[in-house]
């Protein structure tokens, strides 16, 4: 790791090569060090029951992180039933398909003499990975991938990221799913409101009308009305002209850092009680939206004391903060569980041991939010052309809907899949399947205090990214068992 520093101004503009031709690069040019296990590792992944039935490019991508240098192999995917679980989408990583930053690039004058603190290990070897997802084929639980019941394992693993030291910092990946165009309600409610999940007629004819006439139902939704432009190594932040038009929700998948030879592996669960989003009114203060920070705005709000923001519920830090004590605070004559805040907490057979001071919110009901942002024009709020203000109504017009106490907080039991709310006899249209999250990113994160994703939703703290490949039929994707099936 020493080695950064006085290979920063050597490497110069390699860092801004896309990631190609891998086989040809595995090992690390002189001065560093290459695996001396190289052809056994590679061997190993290929023959390892987890992988010898995936898709080639994905075997291929495992293989050659498992032939560079690392600190362990990819992770071993173990069954959690009696049937192996099946891999249905994978994602392959790299940094070519975004505006090169601070953290992937070296600019001249800004920062080609300092040390390097993300990508560029053993000697500006490219920075790759890959993301596995495989279903859980649980007695009693869907075998469907679509299914937003379905319980399903996520799998990353990336080769050369440098370990984040200081303040706190991690990396962090996530499942993006893009904004798509509603369909309209043919039968919208008294007033004009529209049912859940679609728009007004006069909406789609707004949305339509614009730019290119691209923004019919179901398509990917464009914030100008033209073709899809995704992130791209062209992109200019904070032009509008080159910059993506796409609308991204972002579920995190958990954060992590790499191991001592540049190498990052992380877990993370997919289902009801995960699929979550952060909170959406912090967006207009991440930086990432053009002109907020010269407005002076970043770290402006905090969520840290869970509501439903700007225009919503404000709650009392001594009943919503993280509490020290072992006995949580009382709230209308019962004890709320324990007093940190624990938003792994969903489950319990007492509800009111369940966590209730989420900050995120449901995948569904982020992207209800959205819509009323940027889809009913016409039918929310069509005299109120400022996003942060659209942004902070719709959040806590929505929120309100779901939260039954009026606290501005979707707590584990009224966010939970099988609890009825706003006319509906479950949750289940408040979570988005796994399948329609089109997108992965990595980020490089610091101590913040927001749960968005750094400078989100901009790609400036992005240091790898790649798009879904669906894998239909699945393919078993485990080998051996894990030692405790919950």
């Amino acid at each position: 790791m020493s080695l950064s520093f006085l290979l920063t101004a050597a490497l110069g503009i390699a860092l801004l090569a896309p990631c190609a031709g891998y086989a040809a690069t595995t090992q690390p040019p002189a001065p560093c060090h290459p695996n001396p296990r190289a052809a056994a590792d590679t061997q190993s992944v290929l023959n390892r029951g987890d992988i010898r039935h995936l898709p080639q490019p994905l075997r291929d991508r495992l293989a050659e992180q498992a032939g560079r240098p690392h600190s362990q192999l990819p992770t071993q995917a173990y069954a959690e039933a009696d049937q192996p679980s099946q891999l249905f989408q994978y994602y392959l990583l790299d940094t070519s398909g975004f505006e090169p930053n601070a953290f992937t690039s070296l600019f001249p004058g800004i920062n080609d003499a300092a040390m390097l603190t993300a990508t560029g290990p053993d000697c500006g070897l490219p920075t790759i990975g890959a993301v596995r997802e495989v279903l859980e084929p649980k007695p009693g639980l869907p075998t469907d991938p679509n299914d937003v019941r379905a319980f399903i394992d996520v799998f990353t693993d990336i080769s050369l990221l440098f370990v984040i030291n200081n303040e706190s910092g991690w990396y962090e990946g996530w499942m993006i799913h893009d904004l798509r165009v509603a369909p309209t309600d043919p039968q919208p409610f008294p007033g004009g409101r529209s049912h859940f999940g679609m728009i007004t007629a006069a909406d789609a004819a707004a949305v339509q009308a614009m730019g290119n006439h691209h923004n019919v139902a179901g398509a990917i939704f464009t914030s100008d009305g033209n073709a899809v432009r995704f992130p791209a190594p062209t992109d200019h932040f904070p032009d509008p002209a080159r910059q993506t038009n796409v609308v991204p929700l972002q579920l995190s998948m958990g954060a992590w850092n790499t191991l001592q030879q540049s190498d990052g592996h992380a877990y993370w669960e997919f289902n009801y009680t995960t699929n979550w989003i952060h909170p959406l009114y912090e967006l207009p203060f991440t930086g990432g939206i053009p002109g907020t920070y010269e407005a002076g705005q970043v770290g402006a709000l905090s969520s840290l004391i869970p509501g439903s923001g700007p225009s919503g519920t404000k709650n009392n830090p001594i009943q919503y903060g993280d509490n020290p004590n072992t006995q949580g605070v009382i709230i209308n004559g019962v004890i709320m569980g324990s007093g940190p805040r624990d938003p792994d907490k969903f489950d319990a057979e007492i509800d009111s041991q369940r966590e209730f001071r989420q900050r995120f919110i449901p995948s569904g009901l982020a992207n209800e939010i959205f819509l009323d942002v940027y889809e009913r024009l016409t039918s929310f709020e069509p005299g109120v052309t400022n996003f942060g203000q659209r942004l902070f109504d719709a959040y806590a017009v929505e929120v309100a809907r779901v939260d039954t106490n009026g606290d501005g907080v979707i707590s584990a039991a009224e966010g939970d899949v099988d609890t009825a709310s706003d006319g509906f006899a479950d949750n289940s249209r408040l979570f988005i399947p796994a399948t329609e999250f089109n997108r992965f990113a990595v980020t490089r994160e610091i101590n913040d205090g927001l749960l968005a994703p750094r400078f989100a939703p901009s790609q400036k703290a992005w240091v790898l990214s790649g798009v879904l490949v669906p894998v239909s039929p699945a393919v078993p994707a485990s080998e051996g068992r894990d030692g405790d099936d919950r």
